[in-house]
């Protein structure tokens, strides 16, 4: 009991330290105290040098700064500014994009890309800026500096976040034939998160550095280089510190807007698309002298075997026979050494692990293969708890996946369904309602299960319901 109320205690300590909660007073300010702090220092250091061209004190900084924002100049300055940079970072951003996408399906464009993307981070950006400057004159010069910045950062961490994605999640993308706009969205974007925020923050903050450099040597009217030249020409050190914190500003905000409109995009579900007709065939599979081996182990030897259109068999052999394998065959996923296999022309499948979208929901997981959002639910309902329908796959039980794998096996169109260990994870009244519902939603398709049996039926090779 005392071990109970220890174990609270220290519980409810953990929670009123989260980040997530109010700070104690003392640590609430200590930012601002951190900053009063720096800008004491600033104000010390100008006072001892004593000399308004070499440093200008926080204060003359502030006046300047004020005075900056009641020119009326100042916001077409600033507009214009923003309007160059935001654009070289979007031009940068969007062929990033496109060439990762090349890039990924076609391994001959990584590797002829590879060397300008290097050339580009390599070269110093004012060399860049000087060979821009002279074929493309100053109007320009800031938009191309800040993509040519942009690009390689954006394109190197896009492509190594899509090379991320799960290739169990893509083999199950391709035994379902999801369409290109659904695996986008549910397998390859959230492989892509932690790459494109890390790229993101890094581009963002060297595209205004590199912009605002580039806008200083070309000098474009109406422009923050422009006035940041200007004021080094007269040499009013105030107002090269007053501009130089309107950079500083521009950018945070740029960058917190890019990261939330990121963030959006995330958090974004659109319905999916439904994937092409399977079109249902009445062919049974068969196999044919079908050899496997992985190395000197050899998984089948000569394995000929035929399941009839519209029947249910079991594989019952013992763990480590290769049912596993030979689902994987019949999938499409493993190709046999010898032998011939003769299949329907699409599968729907239970694979021994649940390959479920971990992010999204169970109807959003079903969803993916019906394009229908209200039929996944229906579904879902017949083995699933209601109030885990909405909740994401991660945080459901080991038996509640397992369920949602089942529902998106049988409610995918197909003409033949294997389920690898189906039931795992289920207690005996679960097994039972989930064995009625693949009754129920066979259909007059092929159905080939390995499992495991406890009772004497476990004896036999091929066993129908």
């Amino acid at each position: 009991m005392e071990e109970k109320h220890s174990m609270e205690e220290r519980h409810s300590t953990e929670e009123k330290h989260s980040p997530g909660e109010a700070q104690p007073s003392g640590n609430r300010y200590r930012k601002y105290i951190i900053i009063s702090g720096w800008l004491v220092l600033w104000q010390l250091i100008a006072l001892s040098a004593d000399n308004d061209l070499l440093l200008a004190a926080p204060f003359d900084t502030g006046r300047a700064l004020v005075s900056l924002l009641g020119e009326g100049s100042f916001y077409l300055i600033v507009g214009k500014s923003l309007l160059r940079i935001a654009s070289g970072f979007l031009a940068g951003f969007a062929l990033a994009a496109l060439l990762a996408v090349c890039s990924r399906r076609m391994p001959l464009a990584e590797e002829i890309l590879s060397p300008l993307m290097t050339l580009m981070k390599a070269v110093p950006v004012a060399s860049f800026a000087v060979l821009l400057l002279i074929w493309w004159g100053s109007s320009f010069l800031a938009v191309a500096v800040c993509f040519t910045v942009v690009l390689p950062n954006l394109y190197i961490n896009l492509l190594e976040g899509m090379k991320s994605a799960d290739i169990r999640m893509l083999e199950m993308a391709q035994v379902f034939r999801l369409p290109f706009w659904n695996r986008c969205l549910y397998i390859y974007r959230p492989a892509l998160r932690p790459f494109l925020y890390s790229g993101l923050k890094l581009s963002l903050g060297m595209c205004w550095k590199s912009g605002v450099a580039a806008e200083v040597i070309g000098t474009p009217d109406f422009s923050v280089g422009e006035r940041l030249y200007l004021s080094k020409v007269y040499l009013d050190t105030a107002d090269v510190f007053a501009w130089t914190a309107v950079v500083i500003l521009l950018s945070l905000l740029f960058e917190k807007a890019v990261l939330w409109l990121a963030e959006l995009f995330f958090a974004w579900e659109p319905a999916c698309r439904r994937p092409g007709e399977a079109g249902q065939s009445k062919a049974p599979i068969r196999l044919r002298n079908v050899t496997l081996a992985y190395g000197s182990h050899v998984i089948w030897d000569r394995f000929s075997a035929s399941y009839a259109a519209g029947e249910t068999y079991y594989l019952t052999e013992p763990s480590g026979s290769g049912k596993t394998t030979l689902l994987c065959i019949l999938a499409g996923l493993v190709r046999p050494d010898a032998g011939e296999v003769a299949v329907p022309p699409c599968c729907s499948m239970v694979f021994q692990e649940d390959r479920l979208c971990d992010d999204y929901s169970a109807v959003k997981n079903v969803e993916l293969v019906t394009g229908d959002r209200r039929k996944a639910r229906e579904a879902l309902e017949k083995l699933l708890e209601r109030e885990a329908l909405d909740r994401p796959c991660r945080q459901l039980s080991g038996g509640m996946r397992r369920r949602v794998a089942l529902v998106r096996a049988m409610e995918a169109e197909s003409s033949y369904v294997l389920l690898d260990e189906p039931f795992a994870g289920m207690d005996p009244g679960t097994r039972k309602k989930a064995t009625g519902y693949i009754r129920e939603r066979q259909a007059g398709r092929t159905v080939v299960i390995a499992d495991h049996f406890p009772d004497s039926r476990g004896r036999e090779t091929f066993a129908s319901f």
